[in-house]
């Protein structure tokens, strides 16, 4: 009989640390996505926080409380993290294992992700709670902002490696510019 073993999508590849800056898995139990229907994004948000503590997150926020959490993701659907219960109030869809998400932080990250990422993710402008869909290399990636030099970064899982790869790449140009 064929035993089978989960494993999360960076398993193998992360930790990593590359000068003042580390890269690690954040390891999402359970993650949904929630797209209400015609009409009930009000109701939604009062069922999530209800049940998880946050409702809806406006565009381009996520929001957090504990281990559950609300990402806009996208026109007119939500990253949920934690157990929801929204029948006849939207379509939910599993996303548990679909996505590998980690975390980059350190003095230098902002450096880092400013080789790859096409947007200005300065904490001026882009401050704790904000979320991006966007570009990382060649990846369509979703980033947030989580701390004053942190950030989560969500990529499919089958783009695991080569965003382990691109990240560390970057990290280590940075490291080595700083040596100088």
């Amino acid at each position: 009989m064929v035993r089978l073993l989960a494993i999360t999508p960076c398993a193998g590849l992360l930790p990593l640390d590359v000068g003042n800056v580390s890269l690690r898995e954040v390891v999402v139990d359970r993650m949904v996505s929630v797209a209400p229907f015609v009409g009930q994004e009000k109701a939604v948000s009062a069922a999530l926080k209800d049940q998880i503590g946050v409702g809806l997150a406006p565009k381009n926020r996520a929001m957090a409380k504990g281990g559950a959490g609300v990402q806009w993701f996208g026109h007119g659907i939500w990253l949920v993290r934690g157990q929801v219960a929204l029948e006849g109030l939207a379509a939910v869809t599993d996303q548990s294992d679909a996505w590998a998400v980690i975390r980059i932080q350190g003095a230098a990250v902002e450096d880092v992700l400013a080789r790859l990422v096409p947007i200005d993710l300065r904490a001026e402008g882009f401050k704790k709670g904000h979320t991006a869909r966007t570009m990382l290399g060649h990846m369509s990636v979703a980033i947030t902002r989580v701390g004053g030099q942190a950030f989560e970064i969500m990529a499919m899982r089958s783009m695991a490696g080569t965003l382990v790869h691109e990240l560390e790449v970057a990290m280590r140009g940075v490291a080595a510019r700083s040596n100088f």
